[in-house]
C-alpha cells in the first residue's frame, strides 16, 4: 500500500479524503480488489510520489505534532509506505530513529530504498515486503511509533488490523493512523461553463467506488469509523485526533497544476460513462492544455486538503 487519497485520484480514500477512486495515492497489499477496484500500485508509483511530495507541507505539520507526542523513538514503522516519501520524512524528522518501510509492493519499496539512499538516510532505513498485517511479525523489534497513512482502509478487517498493529508496539509506543478528513478541492464551484459543483458530483462517484473497493477486499468487515473506539478496542489508551491542512492557493504552481491534471484525468478514466455526457465534456475542457478554461491555464485552480490523524498509546505494563 502506499499513501493515498481516495484512490482514484490520489491520496485519500474515497470516502472522506478527497481523491480519486481506484488507483491513486495508496497503500497496497499485493493483491487486487476486483474489477474496477483493482489498483496497480507499481504503475501508479510516479503519481503517488508526486502527490506525497506536493502534500509534504501537510505531512511535515503532522510529523511535527507527532514529535511532541513521541520523543526520541528508536524504531519507526511506516505501514503501507508505498514509494517512501513519507518514510523519508520520518527519517529526516527523527534523525536518531531507524525507519522501516512496510508494503505489499516490492517495486514501490525499491523506490523507497533508493529515495532513502539518495537523501542520505540509507544507513538507518529498512524495507519489509509482504501482506499486511501479517508481515509485521517479521519485525526484529517492537516499534516506538507505527504510522499507517491512509493504508488501513485497504485492509478488509480494520479492527483486526489495528489489533495486529498494536501488538507490534513497544510499551509506551504510539500508533498513528491517518484516515478521514475532507475531500480535496481544486476548482471553484462555478467554472464558467457546464453545471456548477462538478467536484461534488465527483465526490459522490468516489464514495461509491470506495464502498465497492472495501466490499471487494478479502475478509472485508463493515466497521463504524469511530477511530477512538477502535483504537481502544485494540488495547490502546490516550486516544487523540488532529487534522492538518494543505493550502496551496491560486494561482497554482506548475507542479500543483500537473497534479491536478493527473488527478482529474484518473477520475475521468476510472468513472467513464458514469460521469454523464455533460460532466465528461467538462473534464475534457479542463484537461485540454490548449483551452484557456483548462486547469493548465486558468488562474483560479488551487489545492486545498485536510487529512486527519488519530493516535493512541500502548500502556506500559
Amino acid at each position: 500500500m502506499a499513501h493515498h487519497p481516495h484512490e482514484p485520484h490520489g491520496d485519500q480514500h474515497a470516502s472522506n479524503q478527497g481523491q480519486a477512486p481506484g488507483p491513486t495515492h495508496g497503500h497496497r497489499h499485493g493483491h487486487g480488489h476486483g474489477n474496477d477496484t483493482d489498483i496497480d500500485w507499481a504503475e501508479m508509483a510516479p503519481h503517488l510520489e508526486a502527490q506525497a511530495e506536493l502534500f509534504t507541507p501537510l505531512y511535515e505539520r503532522a510529523l511535527s505534532w507527532l514529535g511532541k507526542e513521541v520523543t526520541e523513538p528508536g524504531l519507526i514503522v511506516d505501514v503501507g509506505s508505498g514509494p517512501g516519501v513519507v518514510s523519508c520524512l520520518f527519517a529526516e524528522t527523527f534523525p536518531g530513529a531507524r525507519v522501516t518501510a512496510v508494503d505489499g509492493s516490492a517495486p514501490l519499496l525499491e523506490r523507497a530504498r533508493l529515495r532513502a539512499d539518495r537523501l542520505g538516510h540509507g544507513d538507518r532505513f529498512d524495507i519489509l515486503a509482504g501482506e499486511l498485517p501479517d508481515v509485521l511479525a517479521e519485525l526484529d523489534y517492537p516499534a516506538d511509533l507505527l504510522w499507517a497513512g491512509r493504508s488501513l482502509h485497504h485492509l478488509g478487517d480494520q479492527r483486526a488490523a489495528l489489533a495486529a498493529f498494536a501488538k507490534r508496539l513497544a510499551p509506551g509506543g504510539t500508533l498513528a493512523v491517518m484516515e478521514g478528513g475532507l475531500p480535496t478541492r481544486f476548482l471553484p464551484r462555478d467554472l464558467g461553463f457546464g453545471r456548477p459543483d462538478l467536484e461534488a458530483r465527483l465526490d459522490a462517484l468516489q464514495e461509491e467506488w470506495f464502498a465497492r473497493m472495501r466490499a471487494d477486499l478479502p475478509g472485508s468487515v463493515e466497521e463504524a469509523e469511530d477511530w477512538a473506539a477502535l483504537l481502544g478496542a485494540a488495547g490502546l489508551k490516550h486516544a487523540r485526533t488532529r487534522s492538518f491542512l494543505l493550502d496551496l492557493p491560486a494561482p497554482a504552481s506548475d507542479r500543483a497544476r500537473a497534479y491536478i491534471a493527473a488527478s482529474l484525468s484518473r477520475l475521468r478514466d476510472v468513472f467513464g460513462d458514469a460521469l454523464g455526457t455533460e460532466d465528461r465534456a467538462m473534464l475534457d475542457r479542463l484537461l485540454d492544455p490548449q483551452d484557456e478554461a483548462g486547469v493548465h491555464r486558468r488562474a483560479d485552480v488551487f489545492v486545498l486538503a485536510a487529512h486527519t490523524v488519530h493516535t493512541a498509546v500502548r500502556p506500559v505494563q
